[in-house]
């Protein structure tokens, strides 16, 4: 196609959209506002599904360095009461259909995909303009001109707001993760305890997740619903003061083993309140402007925002191969399938977040457990 393609963003939607334009012969320019590839930390796990973020990743012909990162075992799931007591099982079947990988590792290969140039860097956005061309400044005084500009920016999108759209709401749960490393030698209970996969011990408006990682690391994070002013009230930096005061807001009854994923954590605790953009929003459209990803339907955290953040990559980098050159044909293709889609999945994500993690936590447990009944019936 004619003209330039310029990303604001190298989460896992930007990076997509800029490697299969790259498989297709297209050039993209990403930019980034953490300094390097490893910047910061990129997360836990991330449950790829086969339906959509396997699609992506087979456009851009990374399934075989996807399947070398997956960590084999980490689909299983396990439902404990706040006692301890196992209620519920799902095994990993090993058929890959919602395999397990580590954030940092999936962005490493498609980082690495991309020829060197095209991520740059350090960059940004602090403000954007629209004429003719399309006008991006950034926090150190430069800026680019491009003729196509895509924002996959994450939550708190500068291009969002260049088209006036909504800004995300706090949904009144927090999240407070810590780490447990060399599980198997320094942390045999909890190694038990929380199995080769996902452990959820849920109670109304509170909880805690434990998931086993690669390289023999639980990530545990306890789910609070607290209003937002709360976090300001506990000194985070404090790690044993931090952790004991997170694990005294579950209140009574949990069983010690659970509150050990808690207060031995080996990390700072960090807490994360989880935002979402309301259901049903909107934005402007201006001509040679899209947006992907977290940037387009932020959403609680389910398992299903950066599958869809990946599909979006790939449809939208698809959209614009087959436009031969007229971008604003693909973008309307591109966004008469992504709007209703991340609209029914914004819908279905709170409503699998409240359910799991909310007040309704004790039936939706039940639920989950009826499925896994129904799981080892089957095979």
């Amino acid at each position: 196609m004619n003209g330039s393609i310029t990303i604001i963003g190298a989460g896992l939607a930007g990076l997509v959209l800029a490697r299969v334009l790259h498989v297709h012969g297209i050039a993209s320019t990403v930019y980034e506002a953490e300094a390097s590839p490893t910047g910061r930390a990129q997360g836990g796990q991330l449950d790829i599904h086969d339906f959509n973020g396997q699609v992506a990743l087979r456009e851009c012909g990374l399934l075989e360095e996807f399947r070398s990162i997956v960590n084999m075992g980490g689909e299983a799931m396990r439902f404990l009461g706040s006692d301890g007591e196992v209620v519920g099982e799902i095994p990993d079947d090993g058929e890959l259909g919602n395999p397990e990988v580590l954030r940092g590792e999936l962005r490493r290969i498609l980082v690495e995909s991309l020829p060197p140039g095209t991520i740059k860097w350090g960059h940004k956005t602090v403000s954007i303009s629209s004429g003719e061309r399309h006008t991006v400044t950034f926090a150190d005084g430069s800026s680019t001109e491009t003729d196509v500009l895509v924002g996959a920016d994450g939550a708190w999108s500068r291009v969002r707001d260049h088209l006036n759209g909504a800004s995300p709401e706090y949904l009144g749960t927090v999240w407070v993760e810590t780490f447990l490393h060399d599980v198997e030698v320094r942390h045999q209970r909890s190694a038990a305890l929380v199995g080769s996969g996902a452990m959820l011990a849920m109670e109304p408006g509170r909880g805690i997740f434990g998931h086993r990682e690669a390289n023999d690391v639980i990530h545990t994070y306890v789910v609070l619903k607290k209003p937002l002013e709360w976090m300001r009230t506990v000194d985070f930096s404090d790690r044993e003061q931090a952790l004991g005061e997170v694990a005294r807001q579950l209140g009574p009854g949990w069983a010690p083993e659970l509150l050990e994923l808690v207060t031995r954590g080996e990390t700072t605790p960090v807490a994360r309140p989880i935002w979402g953009l309301p259901l049903g929003h909107t934005w402007d459209r201006v001509p040679g402007v899209m947006l992907i990803g977290d940037a387009a339907h932020l959403t609680p955290p389910d398992g299903d925002g950066a599958n869809w953040a990946l599909y979006d990559g790939a449809q939208l980098a698809l959209a614009i191969v087959d436009s031969r050159g007229d971008v604003e044909a693909a973008f309307t293709a591109f966004a008469e399938q992504m709007v209703p889609r991340s609209a029914a999945s914004s819908i279905e994500g709170y409503q699998s977040f409240e359910q799991t993690f909310g007040y309704n936590a004790p039936a939706n447990l039940r639920d989950m457990m009826s499925r896994a009944k129904t799981y080892g019936h089957r095979h």
